[in-house]
């Protein structure tokens, strides 16, 4: 079966060539004209990704990414006219994988879709895994995290960075390694972003009920997951 490309966008020629191109590639595509029938499609087509505009009528591209991460982790590609760091930041803390820029080549956005149909692909085995330590608990497919069975609740980017932090213990993370992983190879935000979210994360869990200070700084260098002292 192809994959399924959704195509959130009210650019309705731009659409279509985005569309010719999945298709002659080999995908199966389909059009969203706005905000609310893109919604609507995720919950009737299930596609396995998602191209997203953020200036869309009824209900713009942000608040679309933000309702889709609600309940599903399919990857999403933000495409926007808008060239503002903050719109692009937004966004991806929303949780969207990727951005383009308009006007974009069309083989740099089937290169982007290609990668992150291959990123998604390797997650598979991971995201089925439960990653169970003393005292929390994460399944990644789920996007669930437990403290004690205490449900704990983290926004897309919080969530992805304890995944990363807690799949990889003992092994120290720089903050560059983190929003590659996290944010995505092309991030060209402020590094710092990662302590402000391991400060939430952190916070999150301790009023949790965390009995351990799972996530560790190391000074200089970035963070790594241990259960270490106790909170």
């Amino acid at each position: 079966m192809s994959a399924r490309v959704l195509i959130i966008e009210d650019d309705q020629y731009l659409a279509r060539i985005i569309s010719k191109y999945l298709t002659a590639e080999g995908y199966e595509a389909r059009i969203a004209g706005d905000g609310a029938a893109g919604l609507a499609a995720v919950e009737s087509w299930e596609p396995d990704l998602i191209i997203l505009d953020l200036m869309l009528p009824k209900l713009d591209g942000l608040e679309v990414c933000r309702r889709i991460r609600l309940t599903r982790r399919t990857p999403i590609i933000i495409v926007t006219a808008r060239g503002e760091v903050e719109d692009r930041v937004q966004g991806l803390d929303l949780g969207a994988d990727d951005y383009l820029v308009k006007p974009f080549a069309m083989k740099e956005l089937l290169s982007r879709v290609r990668a992150l149909f291959r990123r998604a692909g390797s997650d598979q085995a991971d995201r089925e895994r439960v990653l169970a330590f003393p005292g929390l608990t994460i399944r990644p497919e789920k996007y669930e995290a437990a403290v004690a069975d205490r449900p704990v609740t983290l926004t897309p980017k919080e969530f992805e960075l304890l995944v990363c932090l807690a799949s990889n213990p003992g092994r120290v993370m720089t903050r560059e390694q983190l929003l590659e992983r996290v944010w995505g190879y092309d991030y060209f935000g402020e590094p710092r972003t990662v302590d402000v979210h391991i400060k939430r994360l952190r916070g999150k869990l301790e009023e949790a009920g965390a009995p351990y200070t799972y996530i560790q700084t190391v000074w200089g260098v970035g963070y790594k997951f241990e259960v270490g002292d106790r909170a």
